[in-house]
């Protein structure tokens, strides 16, 4: 059974809200910038802004830095093509670092990677997810298969795990000629239902981090013991 990718729509930009005359900006009137991808949350690149470039941003809602190398104001992407769409902009604590929620057209990095950090140790993003499923729980809308799922309580989400987890099972035991597709489809079905099943119960999925982190620290040390 697949679900298929929740859509959580077109977020508002809410870049008007940025005030670039109260950014504080370094001796060479620059700030940085760090642009992470709105839909995986991955870093993709960290560069810098002047108050035009901030301005630029804001007014396009394409991400445009200043090079410190040329000395010149650039847009990203103006000649591979690989825009960054800026849905959200945020200021730290300071006020003297912006950080861009973005949709990228393409890779982030000159050498043609997704992002300037590759490779990226985070294999499998889901926070993006987690996201929509707290929006889904929180607006009740009957259209939502998220929302009349937890609507129908804790132990219609607990057989669904189930149940996903049995047809990854049979996909795992059963794929042979398609490139593990059929795993692929089966086993993003128990994932979704496994964060419908922490949010229903109140876990955040970061404990379920700490923990594997916990036993790999803990695994570690049995190991530096035994040596």
């Amino acid at each position: 059974m697949t679900t298929g990718r929740p859509d959580d729509g077109r977020h508002d930009a809410g870049l008007e809200a940025i005030d670039p005359a109260a950014l504080t900006y370094d001796d060479r009137g620059l700030l940085p910038v760090i642009a992470q991808d709105e839909t995986s949350g991955a870093v993709l690149m960290l560069a810098y802004a002047n108050r035009e470039a901030v301005e630029k941003t804001i007014a396009t809602q394409l991400a445009h830095f200043w090079s410190r190398s040329r000395k010149e104001l650039w847009l990203k992407g103006a000649t591979s093509g690989n825009t960054l769409e800026v849905v959200e902009m945020r200021t730290d604590c300071d006020q003297d670092a912006l950080l861009l929620r973005v949709r990228p057209a393409g890779p982030a990095c000159h050498r043609g990677t997704r992002s300037c950090f590759e490779p990226n140790p985070a294999q499998l993003e889901l926070g993006w997810l987690w996201q929509i499923l707290e929006q889904r729980q929180e607006a009740a809308d009957e259209s939502s298969y998220t929302a009349r799922l937890l609507a129908a309580g804790l132990p219609r989400v607990a057989q669904k795990v189930g149940e996903e987890a049995v047809e990854t099972v049979i996909a795992a035991l059963s794929s042979t000629s398609d490139d593990g597709q059929a795993v692929v489809e089966e086993g993003a079905d128990l994932l979704y239902h496994l964060l419908v099943l922490l949010l229903a119960t109140g876990v955040e999925p970061a404990r379920l981090g700490e923990e594997l982190q916990r036993r790999h620290r803990e695994a570690r040390s049995d190991q530096d013991g035994a040596a």
